[in-house]
């Protein structure tokens, strides 16, 4: 890999490391603040508004200007909404902004990808990126958990500087000023990513020419043959695992009792599993095998159900890392075979654009219905094996689709798996 590869890597996980941090921390706000359960899991959906409003433009921003500037601006916005959050607006309107900035990140981080590295070394880079992607995951929700609990947050809390007083009284609110620095840190890396020399497609003076350009990618990888296979499963799967890192939250207090600090555990705990599989992942599977990891996804469905009998720590941990392992090796393929087909459709920024805005529609749409069923007196148990039952339903109907495009247009497939194949050699 290149050097500067690794300058990406870095960058993301600091800022993802605080973006998942952050989420726990105004969760615990919302819970101490008084506010109703159907609020805290608003915040996924909350997070994800900006991606799908903003989709037909992130992605020709990202392609505008150097994708290293592009990713530092985008932390200053989440520097924004952590202040936000930490001075008075609501949690709820605050994340929606650090959900701005991490609309306009994402295009640059993933498109960076296809930028600097061949064709051949993208399933390995997403590997790279998922796998780190899982552990600031992992890292950022237990970070986040013990800043709020009683140990950190009483050292926070003590803590003063002479004569400033920001006004913090909450655990929540000193675990949220102490995650700025870490975005600060993001975005030294950020200021470090080198120039791909790719050339640059500047933004058109009036931004509502954009829409049209926007549906009209969208259009062509929904036609793709293997592009609307991998963006229906990728979509699925963030919407799932989007909402479900608020659900075991929830389920880890209904089946077991657990405390905000205690669940974050649980969350990583899924989240390890999943950098496992994307590991693994991009250890064995080559680009043009990518639809063969379909299967996994009506199993990973069927065993997001079985939740709803384990009640014991010792059952919990190993059943949550391997549901994550399912998960971490199904998109790590699928995610590379669409950015692939997408950079040769319509360039990598708005490819990613794309992506993000059917993954996080799917993700606002769950999320939306959760939130709305939790408030209407659904249980995290029901909300369990609703999304159990739409994850295997939905992946048996896309690998359904896959065979019959396999069946009535065998040549067009067979043409673009020779480009994949001939791309990765």
């Amino acid at each position: 890999m290149k050097r500067g590869f690794y300058t990406i890597m870095s960058a993301q996980f600091f800022s993802s490391l605080a973006d998942n941090a952050l989420f726990v921390a105004a969760v615990e706000l919302l819970r101490t603040s008084g506010a109703p359960e159907w609020q805290r899991a608003a915040l996924v959906p909350m997070f994800a508004l900006f991606y799908v409003v903003l989709a037909p433009f992130v992605g020709a921003f990202a392609d505008s200007m150097p994708k290293g500037k592009v990713m530092f601006i985008s932390n200053a916005i989440k520097v924004v909404g952590c202040l936000m959050m930490l001075f008075g607006h609501h949690p709820l309107l605050a994340y929606a902004v650090v959900g701005l900035g991490a609309a306009a990140y994402s295009p640059a981080k993933y498109g960076i990808l296809t930028e600097l590295l061949p064709p051949s070394q993208l399933v390995r880079a997403n590997g790279w990126i998922e796998g780190l992607t899982i552990a600031s995951i992992i890292l950022g929700v237990l970070l986040g958990g013990q800043l709020v609990g009683p140990h950190l947050s009483g050292v926070l809390l003590d803590f003063d500087m002479p004569g400033v007083d920001l006004g913090i009284e909450l655990p929540a609110q000193a675990a949220i000023l102490s995650l700025v620095p870490i975005y600060a840190l993001a975005a030294w890396f950020n200021l470090r990513i080198p120039r791909t020399g790719v050339e640059l497609r500047p933004m058109p003076g009036n931004p509502l020419e954009l829409l049209p350009d926007f549906w009209s990618c969208n259009n062509r990888l929904w036609q793709d043959k293997l592009g609307q296979i991998s963006l229906a499963t990728t979509t699925l799967f963030w919407g799932v695992s989007g909402n479900l890192r608020y659900i075991v939250l929830a389920w880890s207090a209904a089946a077991l009792g657990y405390s905000t600090t205690q669940a974050s555990a649980l969350v990583g705990v899924v989240a390890i599993g999943t950098a496992a599989g994307a590991v693994l992942a991009s250890v064995r599977m080559r680009l043009e095998g990518a639809t063969k990891v379909i299967p996994l996804g009506i199993c990973m469905g069927l065993l997001v159900i079985l939740m709803n009998v384990i009640d014991k720590l010792w059952m919990a941990v190993p059943f949550l890392i391997i549901l994550g392992g399912l998960g971490g090796f199904l998109v790590v393929p699928m995610n590379a075979l669409l950015q692939h087909r997408g950079a040769n459709l319509m360039g990598s920024g708005r490819s990613i654009a794309v992506q993000n805005f059917n993954e996080q529609a799917c993700i606002l749409a769950l999320g939306a219905f959760y939130s709305l069923s939790t408030k209407f007196g659904l249980s995290a148990f029901g909300a369990i094996t609703v999304f159990g039952i739409v994850v295997a339903g939905t992946m048996w109907l896309i690998g359904r689709w896959h065979r019959r495009n396999c069946s009535r247009h065998p040549d067009e497939l067979r043409r673009l798996m020779d480009i994949a194949r001939r791309d990765c050699h």
